[in-house]
């Protein structure tokens, strides 16, 4: 446990101080009742201009706003940041000559509050092989050249950062603007299940990090281990939150939920940091939110999308896979309905959530004109919704898909990514919701397996390549591959049915409206990113509106 001094210099913690912070209570410091946790964190539009000024926090060096701007989290793309670090804690390190300081780091050239998680090293010697990671030398050429380094690639931060989620450590750090109000801090939690075998809930000593590459709002690096006997450890793999929000974060807390309920449906948590700092969008409200998530890693297990992917390809049967894998998700929707609060699908819910299908259907239709012909038809479908029977709200998935789901060795499918859909808010990913938006989820990815195995597109090809798939001898046949698809989907539901004990008869209507929306979601998703792939979910559309083009 740290507590450093405020530092005008960006990446230098200071001369570390013992300190304690008071305990967590339900989310916050002793005496700190400010926050409101079940508050919506998305960015809101204030303006530089319009923070008070014990929120705007110390300008970072120029180096720091051009570093950023190539990261690939950094949410602005095309623009120069300004910086501003508006707290920042110390992590203790037990390599010598190192030190490692986190800064919340506010944006303030953007038209929205976006707050990120910046964690740097400070080293007296160079990082071999992190030469992309360094930000900055200090003093360089001289005998008091210090190096500054995205601490995500350093190994010393993973070690840190993995001992303070065991420990259950409190860190903490003065603003760099001095006032009378409380510390930045972290706190680290051990989410460890205490049913885990000896081997990996024992400290162990990290070996080695490496960074995942391909990701957009957070670093996820994969920590290799060797337990006490010298034996290699169960890897980690720890995510880093890059853009933080106030809240909790669902990866963090339905992973936890079914980690105690035993649920072999998921990688066993490790543990997490769980930060409170002050709110840059209210001035005198205190935020609290998670930071990091740490759990079992899985290597050389193959996820769902490039397994059927494979198989689609080389014509091979795979509904044992998919009535499996519908075993699995109706397995996790029971138990976070017996571990998490549910709801009932009383009318005023119903209303509340068919009035958000109906909005998110005209923001599509406005961004994607192609679709305006269907509206009335689309209403169609959205009003049987409305009027079928609703089964209760409770935790999902929300993100659901063949990519979200492993194939493991011995286990069998195992889920992956609980955040739910980047698009909405926090507090719509961490409200109860119908287990039927998972199941369609997994439904419309089923039928982008067959998008993507029909597509002409220089995308396909490559996803194909990328799937080890010589053998394309199936899309010189398209109605077979429809049918591939199609018998996936309904062996899914089948299994998911057998499982749940669901009447899916009896819950058409409402599954039908569920990948509409799903599929319009995706068309906004295609229409802005891969525009040749936007035949997929327009192909969907069409045939759950019964309307031919």
């Amino acid at each position: 446990m740290t507590e450093a001094t405020a530092s005008p210099e960006f990446g230098s913690s200071g001369a570390p101080a013992e300190s304690r912070l008071g305990r967590y209570a339900g989310g916050m410091i002793d005496g700190d009742s400010a926050h409101r946790p079940d508050r919506d964190s998305q960015p809101h539009n204030t303006a530089d201009a319009d923070l008070a000024p014990n929120h705007r926090g110390t300008p970072l060096p120029g180096y720091v706003n051009a570093w950023v701007s190539t990261q690939r989290w950094f949410g602005n793309k095309g623009r120069v940041p300004a910086l501003r670090s508006i707290g920042h804690f110390a992590l203790d390190c037990a390599e010598p000559g190192v030190t490692i300081r986190v800064d919340f780091v506010l944006d303030t050239a953007s038209l929205t509050l976006t707050l990120y998680q910046l964690p740097t090293t400070e080293r007296f010697e160079e990082l071999p092989g992190a030469d992309n990671a360094l930000i900055t030398v200090r003093q360089p050429g001289s005998l008091n050249a210090r190096y500054i380094y995205d601490a995500a690639y350093d190994p010393a931060f993973a070690a840190a950062l993995l001992a303070f989620m065991e420990r259950q450590d409190v860190s903490a750090s003065t603003k760099p603007a001095a006032t009378d109000r409380s510390a930045t801090s972290a706190r680290g939690e051990d989410l460890r299940p205490r049913s885990t075998a000896p081997s990996s809930t024992t400290a162990a000593t990290v070996i080695s990090s490496r960074v995942l590459s391909g990701e957009q709002s957070n670093t996820s690096i994969i920590v290799e281990r060797l337990d006490a006997s010298g034996s290699p450890a169960v890897p980690i793999i720890c995510k880093v939150f890059r853009i933080i929000h106030a809240g909790e974060n669902p990866d963090v807390t339905v992973q936890a939920a079914l980690a105690g309920a035993g649920s072999t449906r998921i990688p066993l948590p490790f543990g997490a940091v769980l930060g409170q700092w002050d709110d840059p969008a209210e001035p005198d409200q205190r935020a609290v939110g998670h930071l990091a998530f740490a759990q079992e890693f899985l290597p050389n297990a193959p996820d769902a999308w490039r397994t059927a992917l494979i198989a689609a390809a080389a014509g091979s049967d795979f509904t044992g896979p998919a009535f499996r894998l519908g075993q699995a998700t109706a397995d996790v929707h029971h138990d976070l309905a017996r571990t998490l609060p549910t709801l009932e699908a009383s009318s005023e819910v119903i209303a509340e959530e068919m009035a958000k299908m109906r909005l998110r259907c005209s923001q599509t239709l406005r961004e994607v004109p192609l679709l305006a012909k269907y509206q009335s038809a689309i209403e169609a479908v959205f009003a049987r919704a409305e009027s079928a029977a609703w089964p209760r709200l409770q935790r999902i998935h929300g993100d659901f898909h063949l990519g979200q789901v492993l194939d493991v060795q011995g286990r069998g499918w195992v889920l992956l990514d609980f955040e739910g859909e980047p698009l909405r808010t926090l507090r719509e990913r961490t409200r109860p919701d119908v287990p039927l938006r998972d199941v369609a989820g997994m439904l419309r990815s089923f039928s982008y397996v067959s998008g993507a195995m029909t597509a002409t597109t220089a995308e396909a090809a490559v996803t194909l390549a990328s799937a080890g798939s010589s053998s394309c001898a199936m899309t010189k046949n398209l109605p077979m591959i429809s049918d591939w698809a199609m018998a996936c989907r309904g062996a899914f539901l089948d299994g998911y049915a057998e499982r749940s004990g669901l009447k899916l008869a009896e819950q058409l209507a409402l599954l039908e409206a569920f990948e509409l929306d799903k599929a319009l979601y995706e068309a906004v998703y295609e229409s802005r990113n891969r525009p040749a792939w936007l035949p997929i979910p327009l192909a969907a559309v069409e045939r759950l509106v019964g309307m031919p083009d």
